[in-house]
């Protein structure tokens, strides 16, 4: 991962003709994250979500690729999942010799169009849902037992939010302001880590 990351800051600097300093904005959050100060995940969320939707936008445009509300907010969900997995590897492995917006850019792009060319469709993720409605969210595990499998399978704050939903029952708000992560984030991991263990059952039954 150190070595990935290294290669897209390295990309992205060749590209530009004038270094773009890191800001102290970005410096002073990115310092608040790594260090895991109280609200440090929110307001980064806050103030790169932006960012990382146009990022979806523009990737998925770029291959004709159709996507509707929840598949946008399911590939948001995976790209910062990337950055805080590995206890925020993905900072750790920024040199700030560029702004954190077109390193952050680069790191979304990677996540999206894996994510993009990993679906079955080629032409599209899914049908775009009927305007007004939401997706359901997922349905609680009441098995005890079940839901401790999956938190094995798991880890970090994937582990966390389906201990809070399942075993807590605590709404996304909730779930949202305990772990910093964007609401409409939290069905889509939960329905992913759902899949998970699913195929993880599946292939230890084979």
């Amino acid at each position: 991962m150190d070595v990935a990351c290294r290669r897209n800051q390295e990309h992205v600097l060749s590209e530009e003709d004038t270094v773009v300093a890191l800001s102290e904005i970005d410096r002073s959050l990115l310092e608040r994250c790594l260090a895991r100060k109280p609200r440090s995940w929110e307001d980064f969320v806050d103030r790169f979500l932006g960012l990382v939707i146009h990022t979806i936008n523009h990737s998925a445009r770029a291959r004709s690729v159709r996507i509707s509300k929840e598949d946008r907010e399911d590939l948001a969900a995976q790209v910062f999942l990337e950055i805080i997995k590995g206890d925020f590897q993905v900072l750790r492995a920024f040199r700030q010799q560029s702004s954190l917006a077109t390193y952050l850019t680069v790191i979304a792009r990677r996540v999206v169009v894996r994510e993009l060319v990993n679906r079955k469709s080629p032409t599209r993720l899914r049908d775009v849902a009927p305007v007004g409605r939401e997706p359901e969210p997922p349905q609680r595990i009441s098995d005890q037992d079940e839901v401790e499998r999956l938190m094995d399978e798991l880890g970090g704050v994937e582990a966390d939010i389906v201990r809070m939903y399942h075993m807590e029952g605590r709404s996304y708000r909730e779930i949202s302001e305990q772990t910093g992560m964007a609401e409409n984030s939290i069905g889509p991991l939960l329905s992913k880590a759902r899949g998970k263990m699913r195929r993880t059952a599946k292939e230890s039954a084979v």
